[in-house]
Parts: structure tokens; sequence; C-alpha cells
């Protein structure tokens, strides 16, 4: 028996196993680490600050963090601070070398384009894994994930944390129920971006601050000079490191369509964006504001449905449902009977409409959660992948659809998907967005 198989056996049994997982609250059974240190959950933290720090303290609750590692040393002595007896890294390769042995469980948050790098190389080595959202930079890194999950029996779970809200889940059962009937149409919009994109690359020669480590920032991409118009956060809005507004919000703000509604696997996506993106800005960031929109075919019981997709400041017509209001980021889910509308981007509040229509609508049963890094937490202790709900199989599904959309982007024209092959049928010349090149020594 493999050493990996052997601690997540023992974790497991150190479990209460006789507990009840969800009990109708968002009570969770716990995980006392008075009951044995040496069945704590030794975590590992790449990328510790930012989004980081709160998934590296969720972590230190759950857990003991035995490992941090940020290319930006500021960031990671603020993190060693809070966390002194674990070992400190810039690059996680190195991390790997000398700690493989002494890891369960890692956590990925870093910018988008090292998610699968840091992520796979763990995964491989029988690491559980919690990767921050859009779970890879490429439709193909996600397909890896998601496989590579179930391969190893990996516990896992991406960063979106609304799945865990109840007004998600039971808004999404509604509509699993057929409460506002056949489903149409669903309209998602963001405020995202807030940062700059939409020109070319920087032209100004600028020092890499000494606190960083410019070359593992790039990791995977293709080699340039530093600038401040790319780190710390700016970054998003950059092709060769984030994923734009899309990868940045939808696998929020479309969770929970796409949960009811098994939005995978669209036929079709086309993107309709900023007029003024051209030239050089279109080979290095994404658009100023775009519109996108799939076409997915029968799934199951459901019809043939559209997804809009809007960014900077790009935003349906009101008038679709009138009662409610449409605020900077949003969803509506379009039935045969009725709407459902949220202005969050996590769905944790929303309306069914016509409001007199659906006065007497009673809330589906839904499964509480203990919440969503707890979720994942448990799963490693029980041992069953299935308890954190966004687990890759749902969270690469997801995904791929969501990165679909920057295919489309860069592509210029309608794409005709094949799902199962991971081909774009109708556009040889695009199938280079569908995957990407690693730059040596970041190869997966």
């Amino acid at each position: 028996m493999s050493r990996n198989a052997t601690r997540r056996d023992f974790l497991k049994q150190s479990t209460a196993l006789g507990a009840a997982m969800w009990v109708g609250s968002s009570t969770s059974t716990g995980w006392t680490q008075e009951r044995s240190a040496n069945a704590a959950i030794r975590f590992a933290c790449i990328g510790v600050e930012g989004k980081g720090s709160s998934d590296r303290d969720d972590a230190g609750r759950h857990g003991e963090i035995v490992a941090l590692c940020d290319i930006d040393d500021e960031r990671l002595e603020k993190a060693a601070a809070r966390y002194p007896n674990a070992k400190k890294y810039n690059d996680y390769r190195k991390m790997y070398d000398e700690m493989a042995g002494q890891i369960d469980a890692i956590t990925v948050s870093t910018p988008d384009h090292s998610h699968a790098p840091a992520a796979i190389r763990g995964m491989k080595e029988g690491k559980h894994c919690f990767c921050q959202k859009p779970l890879t930079y490429t439709v193909t890194e996600a397909r890896m994930m998601r496989e590579l999950a179930a391969e190893k029996k990996l516990c896992t779970q991406m960063g979106n944390q609304g799945t865990a809200a109840s007004g998600l889940r039971e808004a999404a059962a509604q509509i699993r129920r057929g409460d506002i009937g056949q489903v149409k149409e669903v309209h998602i919009w963001t405020n995202r971006p807030i940062w700059p994109q939409g020109g070319g690359r920087p032209t100004e020669v600028e020092a890499c601050p000494p606190n960083v480590h410019w070359d593992l920032f790039l990791g995977p991409a293709p080699e340039r000079p530093y600038s401040s118009a790319y780190h710390p956060f700016k970054w998003r809005g950059w092709i060769d490191f984030g994923t734009g507004a899309l990868g940045d919000m939808a696998c929020h703000t479309l969770n929970m369509s796409a949960m009811a509604l098994d939005l995978f696997n669209p036929l079709t996506v086309e993107a309709m964006p900023d007029p003024e993106w051209t030239g050089e800005a279109r080979k290095e960031t994404y658009p100023k504001f775009s519109t996108i929109v799939y076409e997915f075919g029968p799934r199951g019981d459901f019809a043939p449905c559209k997804l809009f997709w809007y960014d900077g400041g790009k935003r349906p017509d009101n008038a679709i449902c009138p009662e409610a209001e449409f605020k900077a980021s949003g969803s509506l889910v379009i039935g045969e009977k009725g709407m459902i509308h949220s202005s969050s981007d996590y769905h944790n509040e929303y309306g069914v409409y016509p409001a007199a229509s659906f006065k007497d609508l009673s809330k589906p049963e839904i499964v509480t959660s203990p919440g969503h890094f707890t979720e994942f937490a448990n799963a490693i202790k029980e041992n069953k992948p299935e308890l954190a709900k966004s687990n890759f199989d749902y969270a690469g599904r997801l995904t791929e659809t969501v990165l679909l959309g920057n295919v489309a982007l860069r592509a210029g024209k309608k794409v005709e998907w094949d799902a199962v092959n991971l081909k774009i049928k109708n556009l040889p010349e695009a199938q280079q967005y569908v995957s990407r090149e690693y730059r040596k020594g970041f190869e997966l």
C-alpha cells in the first residue's frame, strides 16, 4: 500500500464517521485538532496573499500549514509571521521536491496562468487540491484536472464559494423541479473588468522590485520584462497571465444557472467584443467590453438554451424583468412560466418573478453546507470526494464552459464545439486557443 493511501486511511479513521455531515443547518461535524495532532490535514499553500490569504487561513483553521509558497518575498514573510512553523518557498517545484512526503493537500491561489502547472504537479503526487477559480487557464487543462482527480481518487474543490450558499442551492433546485418551466434563455453580467485592459504591451522600462521573483511569476508564460502593469493585481486583463472579466467572475455568477441547467458542452460560442479591440491589443489583453453568446442543445430533460454573457458595463435590458433591479452584476434565468433573478454574484439572494404568480411558492429542501472550505476538509477526512460540491468533476465542466468564451473572443468568429474531443469543428486555426505551450521547466 502506498504511503499516500495509508495517510488517507488514517485521516478517515480519525474522524467521527457516525456523525451527520449536514443536518439542515450550517453546522459541520468539525475537526478538532485536540483529538490527534498527527491526524491534522497537512496543507501546503501556493500563493498566500490577496485571495490566497483567505484560502491560506481556511487551511490553517482546518489543519496544519506545513509549507508556504509565493513569488513575492514581502507577501511570503507576511504569511510566515502568521504561520512560523511552515517552511517557506518561492518556487512550488522546489517545495514539492523537498516536501512531497509531508503534504496531504494543497491550496493554489496564484494568477490564472499558473493554476494548472502548480496544481497538477501536486495532484500527480496524490495531493488533494483546493484551487481558485477559474480552475485553469485553458479548456484542455480543465479537462486534465478533472480526469486526474478521478484517476487519483482525490478530494478537490474550486474556489467558487457561492456553491455553498443556500440561496444558490435553492434557486437551482427550483429550476430543476420545473417551477419556472423550461428555460430558453439565461443572461449573466458583471461589473468587471475593474483593471485596465484593451490596450497594448507597456513600453516603459521598469526595474523589477527586489522582493519579486519575476521568472517565477512568469512560470509557464512566455518571457517578457517586468512591469507594474502586470503585478500584483492587474495581471487579470493580460492574455498571457489572466482570463479577463469572464474568467474572473463567470465561475461565480454563472454557477447557479450551470448547476440548475447542466450548462456544459455548448454547441457554439460567439463573441461580440469592443470594436476598438484590434491590432496589438488583441494579442496582449482582453477587450474593454464584450457580449458572448453560448448555444446549448438538449441536455436530458432540458430544452435547447441560449446563454448571454455581458461584461465591461454591458447588461441586458431591464425591461425583460421590470420588477427586478438590474445592478452592476447579476443573473437572470428566463423560463416559460417565470424568471429567477439575482444581483448577487454568489446568488445568496434572489427573486422569482412575476412576484404575484410565485407568492405561494414553497422553497425546496436542500442540503445546507457546513462551509465551502469545510466541505473540502471533510471530504479529505472522510475520503469522500463527493462531499465537496464544487469538486473538479463539476468545476472542470463549469470551467470548460466559461473558458470557451475566451476561445471565441480570440478566434474572432463563431466557434462550433466538439466537447468529446476538445476540438473546434469549423476553425482549425483557432484550435491553438484551446490549449497552450509551456515555457521550459513549467510543463505539465
